[in-house]
């Protein structure tokens, strides 16, 4: 395979151009983390301003989603790029995707924190606050390796939803469990259990994001491919 060399060509426009996008999509995934931070001390304080700035935030992630998945087509079509610059275009523009469907999970766990009938689920919001950490760490170095580029801190990073999986599975039980011993709780259980699926679904997205950096630096799809498999091929 080629060697990945992002200021290996001859038009310096064509550098200027990549690094561009590379700079953009971080500033993106910047902007995401900081999105989810605030939107899990928001449903954790029962902050109604804090969660409505998360809410008023997401067309921010969601206009950079637009303009560099734009720029990407415009690359394409100018560049005609091929090998790895081809699969570093690829793997930002479906890198951006799931950047923004993390936004959409943080407005929905800022959305949970204007239920103020919440504040009797202190015990369940604890556990979710302690799954949210774990995602946020996750996303920050998801975010990390693909600054770098770092399919060997991909492939370590893609087990950890797994972690985040369980997590997500204790909440569960305890849901039910609530439920069950209370049917008057529902509606407010089944909020905290959207936001629960809300962080968990941020794991799957930097699982994703860590199957992207692989495939660039790799050039290989290890979408639907199991982590022992992965191991075993890298």
């Amino acid at each position: 395979m080629e060697n990945i060399n992002p200021n290996k060509h001859i038009s310096g426009q064509f550098n200027a151009e990549l690094e561009d996008i590379r700079n953009r999509v971080l500033a993106m995934g910047g902007l995401v983390e900081q999105q989810l931070e605030s939107a899990l001390n928001a449903l954790i304080a029962m902050d109604a301003e804090l969660a409505q700035k998360v809410i008023s935030g997401d067309h921010k992630v969601n206009g950079m989603e637009v303009s560099i998945d734009e720029e990407c087509t415009r690359i394409i079509a100018k560049r005609q790029p091929a090998a790895s610059d081809l699969r570093l275009i690829i793997a930002i523009s479906k890198t951006i995707t799931d950047l923004e469907r993390i936004g959409d999970s943080c407005t929905r766990i800022a959305k949970a924190a204007l239920d103020k009938d919440l504040n009797a689920q202190k015990p369940l919001l604890v556990s979710i606050e302690n799954m949210g950490r774990h995602a946020s760490r996750t996303l920050n170095s998801t975010l990390d390796a693909l600054a770098r580029m770092d399919a060997d801190a991909a492939l370590e990073l893609h087990k950890s939803d797994a972690k985040i999986d369980k997590e997500y599975e204790g909440i569960i039980r305890q849901l039910m469990t609530f439920m069950m011993e209370d049917p008057r709780s529902i509606p407010d259980i089944l909020d905290v259990l959207w936001a629960a699926r809300a962080v968990e679904r941020v794991g799957d997205r930097c699982k994703n994001i860590c199957e992207y950096i692989i495939y660039y630096v790799k050039g290989k799809d290890v979408r639907h491919i199991s982590y022992e498999d992965m191991e075993k091929e890298f």
